[in-house]
């Protein structure tokens, strides 16, 4: 009778601390995702909050996560800057940063540079489908000599960091009379992002049955045909994932845009933001206000593709 209390006294226990080890491990998980969504939320709200603060408030210690006064003077600042005089350094030597109102000279640009970077990222995307999708397909469901080589091939160029490519695509940009347009950025950013883009279509399109483009041969169908009106259809989460990280890397990129783009007829978004850190006087409240508008067309993408998001990025990784 005592051996068999002795073993319900054990099992229990044994219950209770698996129990509370489980509870443990929840508790540790729940802290660490908490932690993790403070440091990536953080600087969002604090850009957010400082874009409707004065630029006294701004500056002031202890930081206020909650403006006293909020204000649209700085969004304001950013659409009648195209109104406003010549800004030059006489006229800017007799102005206070911290009394409001201050636009740095440069805030002319804001807006002719965010759609420059709307129009490359948006060409980028386009183009990037037309490459990308039939070479996916091709290398995926057409058997040909020289097939394996071209996928490693494509792994290769996704090893290459960008800094390493600033020189050749220099020369070549330079020889083609590009310099100083936003065609030299399509075409640059096209050579950063198809090979990824082409294997993360592979991934997909191996994992879809051979037997439906063998069912859409038969039934007549060309290899475009194949494509277009089963594939496709079929491939929208990838799909969703190309478009979002080619316009989430067109819209951001810097290295590239500053090589090749002199003039504010060509700058983009990135490009002149950072030239605001360079101005005269900084005005913080201003620049976070420009940050503010430039991450609206990136979460605006994000929004509306959100439910393909995680199953895109995620296609072709398990293969049962």
């Amino acid at each position: 009778m005592t051996d068999v209390s002795q073993t319900r006294t054990g099992g229990i226990d044994y219950r209770r601390r698996q129990r509370l080890s489980r509870i443990a491990h929840s508790l540790v998980i729940l802290a660490g995702a908490i932690v993790l969504t403070i440091y990536v939320i953080a600087p969002v709200t604090w850009l957010v909050s400082s874009s409707f603060q004065t630029e006294a408030e701004i500056v002031s210690v202890p930081p206020h996560w909650i403006p006293d006064e909020p204000t649209l003077q700085n969004f304001e600042a950013i659409f009648t800057a195209q109104e406003e005089e010549e800004i030059t350094y006489e006229t800017r030597s007799g102005q206070d940063p911290a009394a409001g109102g201050f636009i740095p000279s440069t805030a002319k640009n804001l807006l002719p540079a965010m759609w420059n970077s709307f129009i490359v990222a948006t060409l980028v995307v386009i183009l990037n489908l037309l490459v990308g999708v039939p070479a996916a397909y091709a290398l995926a469901k057409i058997r040909f000599w020289g097939r394996d080589g071209s996928v490693y091939f494509i792994l290769i160029t996704r090893v290459i960091p960008d800094i390493a490519l600033v020189v050749p695509f220099f020369l070549v940009i330079r020889k083609l009379g590009m310099l100083d347009s936003i065609f030299s950025l399509v075409l640059t950013y096209l050579a950063v992002t198809v090979p990824f883009s082409v294997f993360i279509l592979l991934q997909y399109f191996e994992g879809l049955p051979d037997e439906l483009d063998k069912a859409a041969r038969v039934d007549g169908c060309s290899r475009f045909q194949a494509l277009v009106r089963v594939f496709l259809p079929l491939s929208l989460p990838s799909l969703v994932a190309v478009v979002l990280f080619t316009f989430l890397t067109s819209w951001n990129e810097f290295l590239l845009a500053l090589m090749f783009t002199q003039t504010e007829a060509s700058q983009t978004l990135p490009i002149l933001l950072a030239a605001f850190t360079s101005d005269f006087t900084i005005s913080f409240s201003f620049i976070n206000a420009a940050g503010v508008l430039a991450i609206v067309p990136p979460v605006i993408v994000a929004v509306i593709f959100e439910r393909y998001i995680v199953s895109g990025l995620t296609a072709g990784a398990v293969k049962g």
